[in-house]
């Protein structure tokens, strides 16, 4: 039993590490995986007996590269192939292995030549380990439909003959910050779903963290350590974003006792790394937004002077209306509910930004807090209408009705 136990421990952890190295000895995606899995079905057959070997990891390269090597020759494509089978006698595949194998997977699945949709999937199902039943329901999909989009998207870097490398020092700014995204949209739909019953998906963004920490390790550029910065602050008030019926609980409502300590320390220390290397970047400004919040004693005590001075200097990096729309929230937080409006009124000609839910919880709640009843209600009303995930549209119909019962 535990011979099984530890088996299934160093799937989860490990797999993801045997699959990259497993993909550049072998060529491709498909008979890297049969050769993984293969590989793993023999510890389950063997290490009972055998034992744990010293070094698990070597030993499931060695069999899962043994493995590939027979299933090529079994499918009789030595010959498109001989590079693979050459490279047999070239010594142990395990002493090979190189800790760049993870980087190189991480960079073909956020390949700019796969949409966006496909990155967030094949990196989930790939880099992530995530069974194609779980990536479909993290990404809301069919089965069914996401396993063919996950064939369709490693045909196309067949096809395209994408190399399974890192990206060298001139291509690397250009592609670093897709991966970046690609790992910050897992996150994101992890801790604060799309749709549901729950706010939080604690597994994808515990995954999103452990691909961001990964990155770090191999590639310690600013903003990598900024995105994990970011993620590691946010995540840290995972247990009080929820109340025990499963209610969203706002930022200043939240019982700051439950915030993981221990987290925001590493963010803190995270988001100090990211600052020392320059430039500072859009995920490294958004850091230290939520060190801010992170940090302070009470909701009062916030430091509304410093979160608008850091929103400001995001805003000039990625002039956006979603960073526009939480600068004003800032503003309204540091001055007055009437100077925040101003500035989200101004966003009123930006279709998008007037489609997002969001927008009208912000306009609603400026308007309750300034004792506009009225435009309160018409803009509540608005933002239940848009928001699609449970706990939000509960606590919307509440306000809502709060402000009905005190009218």
């Amino acid at each position: 039993m535990q011979v099984q136990v530890s088996i299934e421990s160093l799937y989860r952890q490990h797999a993801p590490r045997v699959l990259a190295t497993l993909i550049r000895l072998l060529g491709d995606f498909d008979p890297a995986e049969d050769a993984l899995h293969e590989a793993f079905a023999a510890a389950v057959s063997r290490w009972p007996a055998e034992g744990v070997p010293d070094d698990p990891v070597a030993w499931l390269i060695r069999v899962g590269h043994r493995r590939g090597i027979d299933q090529i020759r079994r499918r009789q494509t030595a010959r498109q192939h001989a590079h693979l089978l050459a490279a047999e006698d070239a010594g142990d595949p395990a002493d090979q292995a190189i800790a760049d194998d993870p980087l190189r997977l991480l960079f073909t699945c956020c390949h700019p030549h796969l949409s966006m949709t496909d990155r967030v999937a094949l990196t989930l199902r790939e880099m992530a380990g995530l069974t194609t039943e779980q990536v479909a329901s993290a990404l809301l999909q069919r089965p069914a439909s996401l396993a063919q989009r996950i064939v369709r998207s490693k045909r196309r870097l067949r096809e395209a003959d994408i190399p399974y490398e890192i990206p060298d020092a001139r291509e690397l700014p250009e592609r670093l910050p897709g991966v970046l995204g690609v790992i910050y949209l897992v996150f994101n739909e992890g801790y604060s779903r799309s749709d549901g019953e729950t706010v939080v998906d604690v597994r994808l963004a515990e995954e999103a963290i452990r691909l961001a920490e990964a990155l770090t390790d191999l590639l310690p550029w600013g903003e990598a350590f900024g995105l994990l910065a970011l993620m590691l602050l946010h995540d840290a008030r995972r247990a009080a974003r929820q109340d025990a019926r499963g209610e969203l609980v706002p930022l200043e409502e939240q019982d700051r006792e439950l915030w993981d300590r221990v987290q925001i320390e590493a963010g803190v220390a995270c988001l100090a790394r990211a600052l020392a290397l320059t430039p500072t970047g859009p995920y490294t400004l958004q850091a230290s937004i939520a060190a801010v919040h992170a940090q302070a004693p009470s909701a009062e005590a916030t430091d509304w002077r410093r979160i608008v001075m850091l929103y400001e200097a995001l805003y000039r990096l990625q002039p956006t209306p979603v960073i526009a729309l939480n600068r004003a929230v800032a503003v309204a937080m540091r001055d007055s509910p009437e100077a925040g409006l101003a500035l989200l009124e101004g966003l009123a000609g930006h279709k998008p930004i007037v489609n997002y839910h969001l927008y009208h919880a912000a306009l609603a709640d400026l308007h309750r807090r300034a004792g506009h009843r009225d435009a309160a209600r018409q803009a509540y009303e608005r933002a239940l209408a848009l928001a699609v995930q449970a706990p939000e549209r509960r606590f919307l119909a509440r306000r809502l009705a709060e402000l009905q019962a005190r009218g």
